[in-house]
């Protein structure tokens, strides 16, 4: 059974800093591309930031770019979302997406979510 599930979120001021981590389970963590998405009330899903397998690719949003960092521990099946600099328009669910193959075929999964509300 494919498990995602993410922690971190929480109320910061503007300017201050979260970790959000997802810990992974169920499949082939190491062979995964994960993503961070977003969505705030009232507004669509937003793909924030992807990494690839091994690390060594990732992708950001232009809204976060120079602000967050996606990073990963495979030993650890988890993958990180390092968020800097945060603005009230940071507010939002987000969600951890795992793009995993098993027997050849592409499949995804997403967690629960976590709450991230930045305020004064």
């Amino acid at each position: 059974q494919v498990q995602l599930v993410e922690s971190g979120g929480g109320l910061v001021q503007p300017g201050g800093s979260l970790r959000l981590s997802c810990a992974a389970s169920g499949f082939t963590f190491s062979r995964s591309t994960m993503r961070w998405y977003r969505q705030a009330p009232g507004k669509e899903r937003e793909l924030v930031a992807s990494i690839s397998s091994t690390g060594g690719s990732t992708n950001y949003a232009d809204s976060v770019k120079g602000r967050f960092t996606i990073s990963r521990d495979n030993a650890k099946n988890t993958v990180y979302l390092q968020m800097n600099s945060l603005k009230p328009e940071d507010t939002a669910v987000y969600y951890c997406n795992a793009l995993y193959y098993r027997d050849s075929e592409i499949f995804t999964s997403s967690g629960q979510g976590t709450q991230v509300t930045v305020s004064s």
